[in-house]
């Protein structure tokens, strides 16, 4: 898999598989429609696009998910602002994968951090199995930070701090 920014024209394709990977939420704890803002606007994702802020993760030419990704001007941190993969690609480790091409897209990132609903069983779960660490809960939502320290023999995740 790799991760590629996303240019407008594939915005529709990826509005469509925002919509069938954030529908099945309520599988996990979700209520149906309670869903992330603008997970179904196509001017939204344009918007993404534009800035530089989505990306699709690709198998081949296969487009199977994607990320809205903030880096700051630093260049020290990223914000996951979303994450979502094709509901037919669900529960085959794709999502694990996405998150690594994100870490490894950013390399000279210290700490990446991401939230997600309180209520969202899968990606509680899934965020803890690959290293992100609570950093505090609030208005029903569970904010997560990783930390990387890179050393002269390539990057070392320290998960503790």
């Amino acid at each position: 898999m790799n991760i590629v920014k996303a240019e407008t024209n594939q915005v529709e394709k990826i509005v469509d598989m925002s919509v069938r990977a954030f529908e099945t939420d309520v599988n996990v704890g979700g209520i149906k429609g309670d869903c992330p803002p603008d997970f179904d606007s196509v001017e939204w994702h344009k918007q993404m696009a534009m800035e530089g802020h989505l990306y699709q993760a690709m198998i081949g030419k296969d487009l199977v998910g994607a990320a809205i990704i903030f880096q700051d001007e630093t260049n020290n941190s990223v914000y996951i602002g979303r994450i979502f993969i094709d509901s037919i690609y669900h529960r085959k480790g794709y999502g694990i994968r996405l998150m690594e091409c994100i870490e490894k897209e950013f390399p000279c990132a210290a700490e990446f951090t991401l939230d997600t609903p309180c209520w969202n069983e899968r990606t509680n779960a899934f965020y803890k199995r690959l290293g992100y660490h609570i950093i505090k809960i609030e208005d029903g939502f569970v904010f997560y930070q990783k930390r990387k320290k890179v050393c002269q023999y390539g990057t070392l995740y320290i998960t503790n701090l």
